[in-house]
Order: C-alpha cells, then sequence, then structure tokens
C-alpha cells in the first residue's frame, strides 16, 4: 500500500523545520524548507507541486510561503493537476503563453519605437553631429505627427505617402531624403519579423506614385565669389579681427570644408613636413586621412595664431570651443551688410571658386584639382591602382593658389 500522507493544517506551518514535507492532499505538493539568507529570517520555504504529464515528471514552482499560504498553495496545485489530467504541460503552456505575449507586444511594437531602435543601432554611422541631427529633425517634423503611434505592422503606402506628398514639391530635396530614411526603418522592422514589405520602397512602388526627385527640383548651387574678385575680398577679410576670419581665411587658402577648419588641431600640423594631416573622422568621406601641403602664406597666417592652454583647436571659439557650424557664415553675412563683400556668397563657395580658376586660370590636371578638394577620381579600377595622393604635386598648384587669393593686394598677410 502506498504511504499514507498526514493533511497538514495551519499549527503544522508553525513549526517548520528544514526538509521537503509532503502536506498532503492534492497529492505531489509539497514544502521545500532551506536555510535563509536573509539576517530577518532563518528559514526559506516554497510550494513545489510534483506532478507527472505523460510519463514525463514536473516539478513547479507554486510561490513562497507565507506569501502563498497553504489554501491557496492547494488551489492553484488542484488547477495544474487539471490540466495535467487532461494532457496538458503547464511549463510548456506557459512557455507558449509567454510567446504569444512577445508576438502580440511586438505586433504592437509603434513605428517610432523602431525609428528609435534604428538611429540607436546607427548613431556611430553619421558623418557628423549635424548629420545626425538632420536624420532625427525629419523624424519629428514630418513622419512622427502621421506615423509615429501607429503600430509599424499596420503602416501602409497610403501612410507613407500621407507623409511625403505634401512636401514632395515644395521641399523635395527634403522630402527625397525623407523617403531614403523611412525605407530604412522599414527594412528594419523587415528584419527583425514585424512586417513582409517595405511601404517606403522607392524603385518600382513610390516611384510610380511620386514623380523622380530629379525633374521636380531646382539645384541650387551654393553661391560663390568669382576667383577674379578674390584678392579683394582677401584684403578686406585680413582686415578684420576675431578667430572667424582667420579661419575662414584659412579655409580659402586651402579649399577645404569648413567642418575639417573648425574642428583643425595643433596636433594635425607639422611645420617640419609642411603638411596639414586631416584625420578622416574629419572628413566628410571618412575614407581615410587627407593631406593639405602647406603654402608660405598658410605657415604665416597659423604662426601668428595665438596657442591657448585649455584647447588644441587651432581656431577656437570664445569659450575655447570648436567653432560653430554658422560661425563662417555670419562672418560673411556681416560683411556683405557692411559693403566688405559685394555679392552673394558662402564658405563653402570658396571650393567652387578654386574649382574654377583651376579648369580657366591654369593648366594643371583635372585630376590635380580634384584631389585638393578631397574627391575621389576615376573608378574603384582606377583608385585601386593609382594610390598615390600626388601630395607633391599639389603642393604647387595649392601655392599658385595662395598667390591669387592675394593677387593685387599692398599687405602680403595681416593677422589681427
Amino acid at each position: 500500500m502506498p504511504k499514507l500522507v498526514k493533511q497538514w493544517g495551519q499549527s503544522d506551518l508553525k513549526t517548520l523545520c528544514e526538509g521537503v514535507h509532503f502536506v498532503g492532499q492534492p497529492a505531489g505538493l509539497t514544502l521545500h524548507v532551506k536555510p535563509s539568507k536573509d539576517q530577518n529570517s532563518r528559514l526559506k520555504a516554497s510550494w513545489i507541486l510534483r506532478v507527472y504529464v505523460g510519463s514525463r515528471r514536473r516539478n513547479l514552482g507554486l510561490g513562497t510561503y507565507p506569501e502563498v499560504g497553504l489554501t491557496e498553495a492547494r488551489r492553484r496545485a488542484s488547477e495544474i493537476k487539471l490540466l495535467c489530467d487532461k494532457g496538458v504541460d503547464p511549463i510548456r503552456q506557459k512557455h507558449e503563453q509567454r510567446r504569444e505575449l512577445e508576438k502580440s507586444s511586438a505586433n504592437n511594437r509603434t513605428f517610432k519605437h523602431v525609428a528609435e531602435e534604428y538611429l540607436l543601432a546607427h548613431e556611430g554611422d553619421y558623418r557628423n553631429e549635424k548629420h545626425k541631427k538632420q536624420w532625427r529633425s525629419t523624424l519629428e517634423s514630418y513622419a512622427y505627427p502621421r506615423l509615429g503611434n501607429l503600430p509599424i505592422r499596420e503602416v501602409s503606402i497610403e501612410d507613407v505617402l500621407g507623409v511625403l506628398q505634401p512636401i514632395w514639391k515644395t521641399k523635395t530635396e527634403t522630402a527625397s531624403r525623407l523617403q531614403g530614411r523611412l525605407e530604412r526603418i522599414f527594412d528594419l522592422a523587415i528584419t527583425s519579423g514585424l512586417r513582409e514589405t517595405n511601404p517606403a520602397r522607392w524603385r518600382n512602388f513610390l516611384s510610380v506614385r511620386l514623380p523622380s526627385p530629379s525633374r521636380i527640383a531646382t539645384v541650387t548651387h551654393f553661391p560663390s565669389l568669382p576667383y577674379q574678385d578674390l584678392g579683394r575680398f582677401m584684403e578686406t577679410l585680413s582686415k578684420r579681427s576675431g578667430m572667424a576670419a582667420r579661419a575662414l581665411e584659412f579655409l580659402i587658402l586651402t579649399a577645404v570644408r569648413s567642418g575639417s577648419v573648425r574642428q583643425a588641431r595643433w596636433s594635425e600640423i607639422d611645420f617640419k613636413a609642411l603638411e596639414w594631416r586631416i584625420p578622416k573622422d574629419h572628413t566628410k568621406t571618412r575614407s581615410g586621412d587627407h593631406r593639405v601641403p602647406l603654402t608660405p602664406r598658410m605657415v604665416s597666417l597659423l604662426k601668428a595664431l595665438p596657442r591657448r592652454l585649455n584647447t588644441d583647436l587651432i581656431f577656437p571659439s570664445p569659450n575655447g570651443k570648436m567653432l560653430s557650424d554658422m560661425a563662417l557664415n555670419m562672418l560673411m553675412r556681416k560683411m556683405q551688410a557692411s559693403g566688405d563683400l559685394w555679392m552673394d556668397a558662402v564658405p563653402h563657395g570658396f571650393r567652387s571658386s578654386f574649382r574654377v580658376w583651376a579648369a580657366e586660370a591654369t593648366s594643371y590636371p583635372t585630376e590635380l584639382a580634384e584631389l585638393c578638394l578631397m574627391h575621389s577620381v576615376g573608378s574603384a579600377v582606377y583608385r585601386a591602382y593609382q594610390r598615390s595622393d600626388l601630395f607633391e604635386k599639389r603642393r604647387q598648384i595649392m601655392t599658385d593658389w595662395s598667390e591669387t587669393a592675394f593677387k593685387g593686394t599692398e599687405e602680403i598677410l595681416a593677422i589681427k
């Protein structure tokens, strides 16, 4: 005969000792008592139901005592045993319920949740902080108001068109960039199993509903100063004080982008080798370091600059940080307002001034001028074999450009 188990009552719980205790009906209900790590309690107890599902034994936790009392433990055990008698595995059922809950939760993930997940995963991909902010700004301004709270699995092509169509013809460049960003976010949703199609895909999808951006967008180039007027402008610029003025001079002489100049550090300058090595993280393409040959005028400008102890930046702002993206633009606007600049132009436009000068006023090869501007030259195959940056040849073209910049001025260089 099977051993009879005493049916426990409340009084039995008051005299607990270590061990595994069978507490009576329902069969298999036990109370496991172990030493407690809690200084306020000597023992800890847990309810465990021993049960068979077919030929498989399961030990199922029902909670801790005294949080779960004897009566509640028996009720839970009875419900589980009824399921087991029907062939239901409680553990497998629990896992399936959890999967269904997770699936339901995933199905309800909103567009904004997935978009933020994409931004977090790719926060190191952006060329600079400005590009990173542009990504978020376009999403917050145009996508989130309409799509943000929608479950991403329910977003349709009509929803996407509702975001893009209002700005497609008026802000074509912004709308085109936004479309590409939406397409990437929906790609993430597809690879995460949240949906099967991409409602923001352009090729053979949105392209049949929207006109091509190239057909409706008006290409606007950065306004630039003709190279013939550069000497006159440099004369007035050299008389202006302030770090922004010196940074703009250096930008013009080197023909590099504003970001590279504003991030330039003394540790990048080699006066012995007469070169400025721009690290790839300070370039637009990030394809590798870029060397700029230092001409005599560049060297004179740099050596006349004051050095601050609290920063390695060559052109720091008054508080010792990097000049803002607008600092050079604001300087040129002020010069335009005062009459020192007689036409519309922006700092980036001086790269065009350099390129036109190289094409019209010199016989230097196109390849040389493009390398000075940090542009890729030739096909991938060509670049695989032509690995030189033609540094010394670029030194001569940059020297000629420096002389052109100050042609006709009475002063060689005025540093204030």
